[in-house]
């Protein structure tokens, strides 16, 4: 990262945020500054290579046991069977790990698993948990969705269910492991969508989509923030350093934000709001969202502020000026999980994998913020993080901002005294109109009271009413 030195803020090049191999799509920290597609590759191959060296050490090892066993004058040299028993290894091992996966999309193969499992294995109690009102939720909308796709649908639930049951049930399986065998299967399936959807590449993705959200809600509880990571101890390392930094202020960040005006205060709080929500969320793609819609709320309040629209260089600064004032609860441990479980092609490209980015250099901006990178000196700096200068906005401003309060509050007492005299005045008035009235049209004593029928014309040609008759036996 850059840093300007004509104005106090944050700088970051464009380029930076870009995968550092060059293929156009977005980097992350977490890989290394590779986008996803290139760190599997370089993952994939240093693993390759460390298997492959650990897989010679072992046999040359068997080797030497196996000679001292038949107590051989001299080890002999590595001979071709040697090296054709490693070539052999290394073979089932990588036709092992091709197999992991594609044997979900095998229904002979879950048949025969079915029928060799034993008969008296207890069930895993992952397995066995009760399903909780957002996986039924999940499982309902997955197969509300299939019904769509009658060729495919049971197909695709059929190979879902049968991977995230697998996965469940894997409960001692690494953070790393459990990505790996997630992605290929978000790969494989995808490669087989695109098969049968011919190329229609909105639809796949809108498949995967499903796809994600279905296996993630189910596999939620086992993968986030596992206990073999140190996740947990970087939340609360980054939790206790944004805690440190709780006087960090607008200017010395440099953010282009009026939060005086409504509209712009509205919008922080409102971005606040959306970036703590991302924990309560299970679907990586549902958490980049509200990414997504937190920046979409500092890019406005930028605009509102400047009256002009943000650029790159205004939006960082904001968003790291957000992520202190928010300081959402597992902020690691959530970036590791949508790193490691989102469909990859959300974080390589389009908005949603611009704004993840940013977000991931926000928060190493944070881990390495420094007197330098605020424009105070190292003395200051330390006062600051100490306690000392629990004030850090200058004395003028703050009184400025006492007086602002003090004018406002007597507005609104001198308004309410004015409505208060108005509505005394009001009465006043009501009750003297209301008394010359009564003196103009005074109000009639007696009103002479009058038979039903006295209105009636002609009444006296009406016969006689009829009157009851006794009769007698």
């Amino acid at each position: 990262m850059s840093q300007k030195s004509k104005r106090r803020g944050i700088h970051v090049d464009q380029s930076e945020l870009l995968c550092k191999k060059g293929c156009g799509y977005y980097g992350n920290a977490a890989w290394k500054g590779y986008c996803s597609k290139c760190w599997r590759e370089e993952y994939q191959h240093g693993r390759q290579i460390q298997e492959d060296r650990e897989l010679a050490e072992r046999l040359q090892k068997e080797e030497d046991a196996a000679a001292y066993s038949v107590q051989r004058p001299t080890p002999k040299p590595p001979s071709l069977a040697h090296f054709s028993k490693f070539e052999e290894k290394k073979t089932n091992e990588k036709a092992r790990k091709v197999n992991t996966v594609k044997k979900f999309f095998s229904p002979s193969s879950r048949a025969a698993s079915k029928k060799g499992s034993p008969e008296g294995r207890t069930p895993s109690p992952s397995l066995t948990r009760k399903v909780s009102i957002d996986t039924d939720r999940a499982s309902r909308e997955f197969l509300d969705f299939l019904r769509k796709l009658p060729r495919l649908g049971p197909e695709i639930y059929k190979q879902s269910k049968t991977f995230t049951d697998s996965m469940a049930s894997k409960e001692d399986l690494g953070a790393d492991e459990s990505s790996e065998c997630v992605q290929d299967f978000y790969q494989s399936l995808s490669d087989r969508l695109l098969t049968h959807c011919k190329g229609s590449a909105e639809r796949v993705e809108r498949v995967m989509d499903h796809v994600e959200k279905y296996i993630m809600t189910r596999l939620y509880k086992n993968v986030f923030c596992p206990e073999t990571t140190d996740d947990e101890k970087r939340d609360l390392t980054i939790q206790t350093r944004i805690r440190a930094l709780h006087w960090v202020t607008v200017h010395m960040l440099g953010v282009p934000v009026d939060e005086e005006i409504p509209e712009v205060s509205e919008d922080v709080l409102q971005a606040i709001t959306e970036i703590i929500q991302m924990d309560s969320m299970r679907v990586p793609r549902d958490k980049l969202g509200c990414i997504t819609r937190c920046s979409k709320r500092i890019f406005s309040a930028i605009m509102i502020s400047k009256r002009e629209p943000a650029s790159a260089d205004d939006f960082l600064p904001a968003l790291i000026y957000v992520v202190l004032k928010a300081n959402p609860p597992r902020l690691q441990s959530n970036i590791q999980y949508i790193t490691r479980f989102c469909n990859p092609s959300r974080l390589m490209s389009g908005e949603d994998g611009y704004y993840f980015t940013n977000l991931c250099c926000a928060l190493a901006f944070i881990e390495k913020l420094d007197a330098q990178s605020l424009n105070l000196s190292p003395a200051e700096f330390e006062r600051y993080m100490s306690g000392q200068a629990c004030q850090p906005a200058p004395v003028s401003d703050s009184l400025e901002l006492l007086l602002g309060l003090g004018v406002r509050q007597e507005r609104v007492l001198e308004g309410a005294q004015q409505l208060e005299r108005d509505l005394i005045d009001w009465q006043r008035d009501v009750e003297r109109e209301v008394k010359q009235a009564l003196e103009k049209h005074p109000l009639q004593g007696q009103q002479s009271t009058s038979a039903i029928d006295s209105e009636n014309v002609g009444q006296d040609c009406l016969p006689p009413p009829l009157q009851p008759q006794v009769l007698t036996g």
